[in-house]
């Protein structure tokens, strides 16, 4: 069975520099859509795109929901069903208005890459995730040792997601001169910060986890004074490694680069929760966290909002239906205290009062 389609190699660069150049996405996306667009052609020999057929997308479908995912060795999830079909679904819409396709594919073909209803349900469904409490972060960051640099800087970086929120791919790429620790905030410059969509805005480190800043302000002080590190420094530079005694690999402190993917952060996090004898929380659960905190502060509008800004949503909306779902055992305290609070009494208001008074006044 061929592994290679020349033909079809020229076709998705086409497709590739039409998402980066004319949908603006990121490498990230598109690396994703790559890995569609071969699992496809592994499950179709191959052929020519020019001789797709609405049956293939309906074989293909019926393959996917039996695949077995690689690490996992269980099913694929329906999320990821659903996210493989839909970038094949795109590819061969835009495939179809192409010159020298369009008397071979109809653009309705595209549409035999849709999941029934009932696995589309299933894959847009909301699940309960695990998400700490702040005295679980509290407590792993206490549990964290910091005898040498290397532990230092995961306990910094701990510490600094619990106060920021920061996305894991941002953390990765922030700089030390992106922290002002005196002015108590982190400038997410998405010129070198690998922010979502690439916006820039300023975060105010929240008033969370005790000691938190105490640890970061420690971490900024000990990379300018002791490992003289610059402003354009990395603010979590990656581990050096280098032959040990034994001639193997061995971390050998701080490198003068950061980190190129997320696996070592995420690693970090694993460490940090397992130390301290919880399980394991990954450093996107931290917004969760923040949001869900200050959902119990009885917070005004437009504070809510700055606790959004803080997190670089530009709509609050996003940080309520993204991060604001109720946990489930809240959920269920919520429901069963309902009937048994008392409803307060509108007379007791004073302002309600003095309205009522008015209203009364004006109509002897």
């Amino acid at each position: 069975m061929a592994k290679h389609n020349a033909s079809n190699e020229r076709v998705k660069r086409n497709y590739f520099r039409f998402l980066a150049e004319a949908k603006g996405r990121d490498p990230a996306t598109i690396d994703r859509v790559a890995k569609s667009l071969a699992r496809f052609e592994t499950g179709a020999g191959h052929k020519d795109f020019k001789r797709f057929h609405r049956e293939q997308a309906v074989a293909f479908k019926r393959r996917l929901g039996e695949a077995l995912g690689e690490r996992s060795g269980e099913r694929l999830s329906k999320a990821t069903v659903q996210s493989t079909l839909r970038d094949l679904k795109a590819f061969f819409e835009w495939l179809a208005r192409e010159p020298g396709f369009r008397s071979h594919i109809e653009y309705a073909d595209a549409d035999y890459f849709n999941l029934s209803e009932k696995d589309a349900a299933i894959a847009r469904a909301r699940r309960d995730k695990p998400v700490p409490t702040l005295e679980q972060v509290a407590r792993a960051l206490s549990a964290m040792p910091a005898a040498t640099a290397l532990e230092r800087r995961d306990r910094a970086l701990v510490a600094f997601a619990a106060i920021t929120g920061a996305r894991v791919m941002a953390l990765a790429t922030f700089r030390l001169g992106h922290v002002n620790v005196d002015g108590g905030f982190v400038e997410q410059d998405a010129r070198t910060v690998a922010t979502k969509f690439s916006k820039t805005f300023r975060t105010v480190f929240m008033p969370v986890c005790d000691g938190a800043l105490d640890i970061l302000a420690e971490w900024v002080a000990e990379l300018r004074d002791v490992h003289l590190s610059g402003p354009d420094d990395p603010l979590f530079p990656a581990t050096a490694m280098g032959l040990g005694e034994t001639g193997g690999f061995q971390p050998q402190g701080l490198a003068r680069h950061g980190w190129a993917s997320s696996s070592p952060i995420r690693e970090v996090f694993r460490r940090a929760f397992e130390g301290a004898g919880l399980p394991y929380f990954n450093p996107h659960s931290f917004r969760d966290m923040l949001v869900r905190h200050a959902m119990t502060l009885d917070l005004s509008p437009e504070e809510m909002k700055a606790w959004s800004q803080n997190l670089g949503h530009s709509d609050v909306l996003t940080t309520f239906t993204s991060y604001g779902t109720v946990p489930l055992h809240r959920q269920t305290e919520l429901i069963r205290s309902g009937g048994s609070q008392a409803i307060a009494d509108p007379l007791d208001d004073p302002d309600i009062r003095a309205l009522i008074g008015k209203i009364r006044g004006k109509a002897r």
